[in-house]
């Protein structure tokens, strides 16, 4: 008996709520990080450089593992690279249990690491299928929308970590230094353990939504049937990117804004601590609120596309973004706190129109240029440490001057490309 078209709307709706609910679980991975940040440094006394490691270590994975994630998705399909990337999100996750019961800084690193190289998978496939899953005039406005879903989780990881990892405990030296032995290793074992049970349950959620969409039937554009008619991936697919000018300038795009992403939501609680004079948890609700403004941004974003080209909005909101850096690098206190919270409203378009813009026409070379741009996500260890280096050598907001230099970058790719340019 054929499917009748409500049948088969209902059919392609479950792979699609599944699909974008990855944007949500990513998010809050992300941004569980910039929590993390501020715990370590407490748990571990850790300078900016050396807690920014965070980072380093999460960007990593991304770099490495998002070449495999393209080929495993070349050969077996956007879902079974979906499944992947579930698994290995999941299993980073439990590995924090071990590491706080052994608190040992490096294992939390690695755990990060495999966590990192779960979502390379996800971001690698879940990107490019919501950019084929239609019109290709459409495909940054459509990629936006799902992104729009990303601080939403974003805004959970924060909460999850606001209420159920940062203590509100802050000891000055002289009060640490007047501690018996006893007493600050418990402090200390404390600060290490908060973090166990967030990311026990979020690995046991991470691995049963795994199982969920492992049972779930998807369209066969994400089967696969469809890769192996697409074909193996192979060193000419990306030789063949790395001709195109265009291309790779999105990729360079797309390093600096989530360097600049990464390095501001890393540092907010550090910049307002040192700025207005407040507790982590205070801090951390300026950051709360950045990323709400982020989510506003996302759903305001999509729906300017519909009236300006998503690249000419690109070069504006980058160029104010630029701005209101060099205003939190000269202004530290009320206003500069405000003018870097509210660099979020308008980073959120950036990601996904780079990502699109930058796919745009590739063909069957779409899998392929997925994995550099992930890959490009390196830029949030490599310039979230450079960040805090100038932090540990000068001042938290002396160091906004990064980010500020990546948005003109970002701006440089929004204007060459508003007409195809390269």
């Amino acid at each position: 008996m054929p499917s009748t078209p409500a049948q088969g709307r209902l059919a392609t709706a479950a792979p699609i709520v599944l699909v974008v609910s990855l944007f949500f679980l990513w998010g809050m991975a992300n941004n569980l990080n910039d929590v993390l940040i501020a715990q370590f440094r407490k748990a571990f006394t850790l300078g900016d450089l050396q807690s920014g490691l965070v980072q380093s270590a999460f960007y990593f994975g991304y770099f490495v593992l998002a070449i495999p994630a393209a080929l495993f998705m070349k050969r077996f399909g956007y879902k079974r690279a979906v499944v992947l990337g579930l698994c290995l999100f999941g299993l980073g996750a439990l590995m924090f249990f071990p590491a706080a019961e052994a608190r040992r800084y490096e294992l939390f690193l690695l755990a990060l690491f495999v966590i990192a190289s779960g979502l390379a998978f996800l971001e690698t496939s879940a990107n490019p299928l919501v950019t084929v899953l239609g019109a290709p005039e459409t495909a940054e406005r459509r990629l936006n929308l799902a992104q729009a879903f990303n601080p939403l989780g974003s805004i959970m990881g924060l909460l999850i970590g606001r209420h159920f990892i940062l203590s509100g405990v802050e000891h000055t030296p002289e009060e640490l230094a007047a501690m018996t032995p006893d007493a600050h290793a418990a402090f200390y074992a404390a600060e290490a353990a908060a973090v166990q049970t967030p990311y026990l349950m979020i690995g046991l959620f991470v691995l049963a939504w795994a199982l969920l969409v492992m049972l779930v039937p998807f369209p066969r554009v994400a089967g696969v049937e469809a890769a192996r008619e697409e074909g193996p991936g192979s060193a000419k697919d990306f030789a063949a990117l790395f001709r195109n000018r265009r291309y790779l300038l999105g990729v360079t795009a797309q390093f600096f804004y989530v360097g600049a992403q990464v390095g501001v939501w890393s540092y907010m609680i550090r910049y307002a601590q040192e700025s207005l004079a407040v507790g982590e948890r205070t801090a951390a609700d300026y950051l709360t609120w950045s990323i709400v403004a982020f989510m506003i941004g996302r759903f305001a974003g999509t729906a300017l596309m519909g009236r300006v080209r998503p690249t000419l909005l690109l070069t504006a909101f980058s160029a104010i973004n630029v701005a209101l850096c060099v205003v939190a690098v000269a202004a530290p206190g009320p206003v500069g706190m405000i003018a870097l919270a509210s660099t979020s409203f308008f980073m959120s378009i950036m990601f996904p129109t780079i990502f699109a813009s930058s796919l745009k026409g590739l063909g069957n070379l779409t899998k392929a240029g997925s994995s550099l741009l992930v890959m490009a996500i390196i830029g949030g260890a490599v310039l979230t440490a450079a960040m805090g280096l100038v932090s540990d050598v000068s001042s938290i907001h002396l160091a906004m001057i990064v980010p500020a230099i990546c948005f003109a970058i970002v701006a440089l790719f929004g204007w060459r490309s508003r007409r195809g340019i390269a």
